[in-house]
């Protein structure tokens, strides 16, 4: 990859290991994920904002794939240490792996054992001497491997007492371990979609084939609450003292109430006060940010993730130039974005109503959402 960390590598604006991540996560088979990083990025992985929230733990490989593994599956144990289940393991440079693919082989390998998909061959494939050819080789009956590969625990465990990870055999996936103690792998057709980033092309490739596949929406929500007698300020997920509270059912943040409709508008389920309505079902006081944590959530179930926001806060006070950074920085902390996916500015002049006269704010969101399945 001529130095490039090809899993943060950004793939319309998301690190790579984010894309394949979300891919399996959106498949409804999969109900747990632990991620295997190299040792010194586990850190940096698990504070990560873009991980899905099925994601239950991020341990540290190995300097052997087997080892990686061995070391995710072990991480399982702690969640459920049946032997029935089945664990799949995927590559985490292979961003555009389908829920129908991944659902394929979870099904296969619930159903034989263990499973692969794999995709025939259509080149010719010669054997190089040198550089010469030496001869040609016979495609027939051999294909590529992908990943997931699926194996239920029970046969997965067997295999790694068998043949331990940190022992002197390297296989080269989980397929040709199982094989190596006489477990048929099942075979399922496998995706041309399903790449897996090796070289840096294939970087430009995925980016084309993200962007085309992409599917996005826009929303807007407006929201505006009057000042009340309480303190103190709650805008944007942020705290701004000297300056009395909005009114409302809510700690009035009206912000992320705006960000909140914006999002729930884009994906097309309702509005903000439908979700949580202002009476007894809403607990009084409830901070908005735990309302946008589960709007967030929502979105999830049905298949949508955001991308970007944009806020205008109107407003004649208090002076909000200082905080717009914060508010940026908090939103992204609640929607799994990076800051350069949101941006909050402050009409704070030439305002007239309630807003110029200094007893309101309101606010005003564009936000974008992504399809995940």
């Amino acid at each position: 990859m001529d130095g490039t960390d090809k899993l943060t590598a950004e793939l319309a604006g998301r690190p790579l290991l984010a894309w394949a991540l979300d891919a399996m996560a959106a498949a409804p088979e999969v109900s747990r994920i632990v991620v295997v990083a190299a040792p010194d990025r586990v850190s940096e992985v698990a504070a990560a904002r873009w991980l899905p929230a099925n994601v239950v733990d991020v341990v540290a490989g190995g300097t052997r794939r087997q080892e990686s593994v061995h070391a995710g599956f072990v991480a399982f144990d702690r969640f459920q240490p049946d032997e029935t289940g089945v664990v799949l393991v995927h590559d985490g440079a292979r961003p555009l792996v389908t829920p129908e693919l991944v659902g394929a082989v979870a099904a296969a390998t619930a159903r034989h054992g263990a499973a692969i998909p794999v995709l025939p061959i259509a080149e010719t494939l010669k054997r190089i001497d040198g550089d010469v050819v030496g001869a040609t080789v016979d495609r027939s009956g051999l294909g590529a491997a992908q990943t997931p590969q699926g194996a239920r625990r029970g046969l997965l465990r067997a295999a790694y007492r068998r043949y331990p990870a940190d022992g002197p055999e390297t296989w080269t996936d989980e397929a040709s371990l199982l094989e190596a103690v006489g477990v048929p792998v099942h075979v399922v057709a496998g995706d041309p979609v399903n790449l897996k980033v090796t070289l840096p092309d294939d970087l430009a490739r995925a980016a084309a084939m993200v962007a085309t596949a992409l599917v996005m929406r826009a929303g807007i929500g407006h929201d505006s609450h009057p000042f009340g007698p309480d303190a103190p300020l709650m805008l944007g997920g942020v705290e701004i003292a000297g300056a009395p509270r909005l009114y409302g059912h809510s700690d009035g943040d009206v912000v992320l109430h705006a960000v909140a409709d914006a999002l729930l508008g884009a994906s097309a389920l309702g509005d903000l006060g439908r979700h949580f309505p202002a009476d007894a079902r809403t607990p009084r006081g409830i901070a908005s940010s735990e309302l946008l944590r589960a709007v967030r959530g929502r979105l999830a179930e049905a298949g949508w993730r955001p991308t970007s926001v944009d806020v205008t806060v109107i407003a004649a006070r208090p002076r909000l130039g200082a905080h717009l950074d914060a508010m940026r920085g908090a939103i992204g902390e609640l929607l799994g974005l990076g800051v350069a996916a949101v941006d909050v500015k402050a009409s704070t002049g030439n305002l007239d109503g309630a807003d110029g006269a200094g007893r309101s704010i309101s606010a005003l969101a564009i936000a974008m959402v992504a399809r995940t399945r």
